[in-house]
């Protein structure tokens, strides 16, 4: 690798990093709660699903304590949907400074996954305070929470590069984007484990990426949520998503800056 693609693949990095604080000071500076609205959404949610499917149905999937069992999942989902919802506007809510600034163009889909991403990070103390509260057991699983994050970034990018580009050409797609997300919810293993699916439909959690690694985030609390064979499932369909998009961002990006 030669100095000048070192220095450039060096800026590229910094710009995505001070691109991401810019969005973050963005976001709160006009808030007077700040980052704890970060801290609130999943907080509420947790508690609204705590509520129904323990006080007022019988309870019949996932594991106790529940709140740490629905957290574990719902906290990477609310950074999963916060980021692909915005990565359909992520070069119409910039237009200028796309068209002005000579960065890498994926930095401006890098961008969003990294800044919620960091609001992520930032939600994790309430799932703390919860296994605490609640008394739930820690295990060796938690050492695979930096694997997790890691499979969950890829994926959000992956989903990212194919949908900013595509929205630019058919508007529509960003409504579309949206009802998907609302149906993926409980299409996902969030508030019931991969397991708790009957047998006809165990398919749809070996098709869902999110199965798997969200297997790998309750790891640590619930081992027995674990199951390797859907991690690699997760894992393979990640690698292929991220490879589709990657494709499709590099042959359209052309047309987007025309267009924009």
């Amino acid at each position: 690798m030669t100095s000048a693609s070192r220095s450039q693949r060096s800026s590229a990095w910094s710009s995505l990093w001070l691109l991401t604080r810019r969005d973050l000071k963005v976001r709160y500076s006009t808030s007077l709660l700040g980052y704890l609205w970060s801290i609130l959404d999943p907080l509420l949610m947790s508690l609204i699903y705590w509520f129904v499917f323990t006080q007022v149905f019988t309870r019949s999937v996932g594991e106790s304590p529940y709140i740490v069992f629905l957290l574990t999942a719902l906290l990477p989902w609310v950074w999963f949907t916060g980021a692909v919802s915005d990565s359909t506007r992520a070069f119409l809510r910039d237009v200028k400074l796309v068209r002005s600034v000579a960065l890498p163009h994926w930095i401006w889909v890098g961008r969003i996954v990294c800044s919620k991403g960091v609001e992520f990070l930032l939600s994790l103390p309430v799932l703390v305070a919860f296994a605490i509260f609640s008394g739930a057991k820690v295990g060796w699983g938690l050492l695979l929470f930096p694997l997790a994050v890691i499979m969950l970034a890829a994926l959000i990018l992956g989903i990212g590069l194919i949908v900013a580009p595509l929205v630019v050409f058919f508007r529509d797609l960003e409504r579309a984007v949206k009802l998907i997300i609302r149906v993926a919810f409980y299409a996902s293993p969030i508030i019931y484990g991969a397991a708790d699916l009957p047998a006809f439909a165990q398919p749809l959690a070996w098709l869902n990426p999110l199965s798997g690694i969200f297997a790998l985030f309750r790891a640590g609390f619930f081992p027995d949520q674990l199951n390797w064979t859907l991690v690699g499932a997760s894992a393979i369909m990640t690698l292929v998503l991220l490879g589709v998009g990657v494709l499709v961002f590099r042959r359209t990006i052309g047309g987007v800056l025309k267009e924009l």
